[in-house]
């Protein structure tokens, strides 16, 4: 069997603000943006430089859908970014305002801090530890 996890869907309240953010503050990528309906839109985004996991980004569409924004988990770590370069991507994002709430340290699986993004959404910037 050969699986793989291709989309998480992330509640956002408006589709040009959350695509602006992930694009020009994460430095995602616009994978797709087509119009499903007047109302809804298929918005994916996704790291540069990988096949991997993207974000669906799903505007809230009803009232318990938006109390959802940036609180998907409790206020635990949500998404885990992993980086070939952490302290370049610490720098990029440290200078583009992005909030950190935790490190960066050194913990035995790699360098790893903790930031909020536009919702309040919690995630780890991770550079692992070479496994070589």
């Amino acid at each position: 069997m050969n699986q793989s996890l291709a989309l998480i869907s992330l509640v956002v309240d408006d589709y040009d603000r959350a695509i602006s953010y992930y694009t020009s503050v994460l430095g995602f990528q616009l994978v797709e943006d087509s119009a499903l309906s007047e109302t809804k839109r298929w918005v994916v985004v996704r790291p540069v430089g990988g096949p991997g996991t993207g974000l669906l980004l799903a505007r809230a569409a009803t009232e318990e859908q938006q109390t959802r924004i940036g609180n998907q988990t409790g206020g635990r770590v949500f998404l885990f970014l992993h980086t070939d370069d952490f302290n370049r991507d610490f720098a990029r994002l440290t200078q583009a305002n992005v909030e950190f709430v935790r490190g960066p340290v050194d913990e035995p699986y790699g360098k790893v801090a903790v930031f909020r993004d536009l919702y309040g959404n919690l995630w780890d910037l991770i550079q692992p530890v070479s496994k070589s």
